[in-house]
């Protein structure tokens, strides 16, 4: 694949870009950790392609240009509920 000219991209879109690049590098690793390598010159191109995205998103933060981060999902996280110990298994019975 040719390099891709991502300058003339909002850099909204190229933050969105980056992030779909990102999830689709962890699919493919994933892939390739269950013994698929049909993906292996697709990976190392989208690696190519996301860090000439990062490139040019830095390069117009070097130029001026405001650049807001990408609002991410709001999910709430719950932590996980304690654990009672044993919970009575091992208590000895009363006589």
């Amino acid at each position: 694949m040719k390099h891709k000219n991502f300058s003339g991209v909002d850099s909204t879109d190229l933050q969105r870009q980056i992030a779909d690049s990102q999830e689709q590098l962890f699919r493919l690793r994933f892939q390739m950790g269950m013994g698929q390598y049909e993906g292996l010159t697709k990976y190392r191109n989208l690696k190519k392609d996301r860090a000439r995205m990062l490139t040019a998103l830095r390069a117009k933060e070097i130029g001026g240009e405001v650049i807001t981060p990408l609002a991410k999902a709001n999910v709430s996280v719950q932590a996980p509920a304690k654990k009672k110990g044993l919970g009575g298994l091992f208590q000895r019975k009363q006589k």
